[in-house]
């Protein structure tokens, strides 16, 4: 006799037969998981090459102004520090435009940067009180600060404007206010008189010290959203901590150089307020730089720097 054929149950055909294309979805997963490596990680927030491009010119231009317009001259680190300055709103200008998001930028702390830069061009583009005594002072130091403030506006519209859906508003919300209206009044009261104007003397002061706020709406940002700041933004506040560490130096072998109308005896009290200012603005940043310097150390440039939140 021909043994009969045990015939599977009905749905247990239909189970096999569903169970084949789970199997093969699986083995595709495991497929496409299988080709991908954490270097595909890495590319993905990698610097690109518009941002290595940047950092070259601007290192580039900073070292021909320094040997072939200032002639190695000290006083050219000031000329350095606004091209520093100017690198880091661009840095922040390509952090807009490569994630298409307004994430992570706070549009007071641009506004309060903006109002700085009006408000030290505003003395600089015709006194000479404030600039170096090289070469560079002639015009490159004020072309620096044009084109950082024509950057810092274009942010803003992008901010503001074309990426607002994105921006995080109910996060931005330092209150910006009084601590213009307060970086005014401390500059009547303490400004230099290196431009012989009172009221341009004032205004430059008032631009230095409201450079030091500005930061700090960038910060409260920060730790609104939780201390994680996107690669380029955490470029952005490095190279603005240059840029004040650089002006600092100078100020400080200036020091002796800046005058005022003494209040007490002959302290000079402008000497010291600019000092103190950037004194303040380093302190201010030196908890991010620790965290920042971890990050570049750990993962490179393309690090994504988490700042403990207290």
């Amino acid at each position: 006799r021909t043994p009969r054929r045990i015939r599977p149950p009905l749905h247990s055909s239909l189970c096999a037969a569903r169970a084949l294309p789970s199997r093969d979805k699986a083995a595709m997963m495991f497929s496409a998981s299988s080709t991908s490596s954490p270097a595909d990680g890495l590319r993905k927030h990698a610097p690109s090459y518009e941002v290595s491009v940047a950092y070259g010119v601007f290192l580039l231009i900073a070292a021909v102004v320094y040997h072939f317009v200032a002639g190695g001259e000290f006083s050219a680190i000031m000329t350095m520090s606004v091209i520093f300055q100017c690198l880091a709103m661009a840095l922040l200008c390509l952090q807009s435009l490569s994630s298409g998001s307004a994430a992570g930028i706070s549009a007071r702390s641009l506004g309060l940067e903006a109002l700085s830069l009006l408000c030290r061009l505003s003395s600089t583009v015709w006194l000479n009180g404030y600039l170096p005594v090289d070469a560079s002072g002639d015009w490159i130091y004020q072309a620096a600060e044009v084109c950082t403030l024509v950057l810092v506006v274009w942010l803003l519209r992008r901010v503001l404007v074309v990426q607002r859906a994105t921006y995080d508003e109910s996060d931005d919300s330092f209150p910006t206010l009084p601590m213009a209206l307060g970086s005014f009044v401390c500059a009547v009261f303490l400004h230099a008189d290196m431009n012989s104007r009172p009221l341009f003397d004032s205004l430059w002061m008032a631009g230095l010290f409201l450079g030091v706020v500005a930061v700090l709406p960038q910060l409260w940002l920060i730790s609104r959203t939780g201390g994680r700041v996107e690669a380029l933004t955490s470029h952005f506040i490095a190279m603005m901590a240059v840029s004040r560490a650089l002006s600092g130096i100078f100020m400080w072998h200036a020091r002796f150089d800046l005058t005022c109308e003494p209040w007490l005896n002959d302290w000079n009290h402008a000497a010291w307020a600019i000092l103190a200012a950037h004194f303040i603005h380093l302190l201010l940043l030196a908890d991010f730089a620790y965290y920042y310097v971890r990050g570049i150390a750990r993962a490179g440039l393309a690090c994504i720097t988490e700042v403990d939140m207290v």
